[in-house]
């Protein structure tokens, strides 16, 4: 799918194919989400989203226009084998305005025209609400794997129906 623009708040959001030059913005919403600060800060400390990922990856980006000129507002990445959402953010700033549920229905989309009829998520603990309300089915627990993640995390499935 090519990019897709919808209104969300104020601006128009584009989304678009993730390109080498995005990768600093898009390890920078990463390391600087607040959903992984104080106990989950140690899970992307040294995370880094690379050029090398972005090529390998259906990785796509959420854009908005504003007085700098576009800013990226949120991003995921769809691993094709085995199928897996690997990567959603938005930034801090521009959640509640619909632009995860925006990037989850573009997933699925890619998804559905890859020939994939299901997409695995390993669910941050904060981000398990949000997957139950975007329609993921939750279908079980991936355990603590420390030193990097010393917590269980929720285990979910889009269901992908055909066209």
């Amino acid at each position: 799918m090519s990019s897709r623009t919808s209104p969300v708040g104020r601006r128009p959001i584009t989304i678009r194919r993730a390109v080498a030059r995005d990768a600093k913005r898009l390890t920078r919403l990463v390391r600087g989400s607040g959903a992984y600060a104080g106990k989950y800060a140690s899970a992307v400390a040294g995370y880094r989203v690379g050029p090398d990922y972005i090529e390998a990856h259906h990785t796509h980006v959420a854009v908005g226009a504003d007085e700098q000129g576009d800013r990226v507002l949120g991003f995921y990445s769809l691993v094709l084998a085995p199928p897996e959402l690997d990567l959603l953010f938005v930034a801090d700033e521009a959640q509640g305005r619909g632009i995860g549920r925006l990037l989850v229905a573009h997933m699925q989309s890619e998804a559905r025209a890859a020939g994939l009829d299901r997409v695995k998520v390993v669910s941050h603990l904060p981000a398990e609400d949000f997957y139950h309300r975007v329609g993921a089915v939750r279908t079980g627990t991936a355990l603590a794997n420390p030193p990097a993640v010393p917590w269980d995390r929720p285990v979910f499935e889009f269901r992908i129906p055909p066209e």
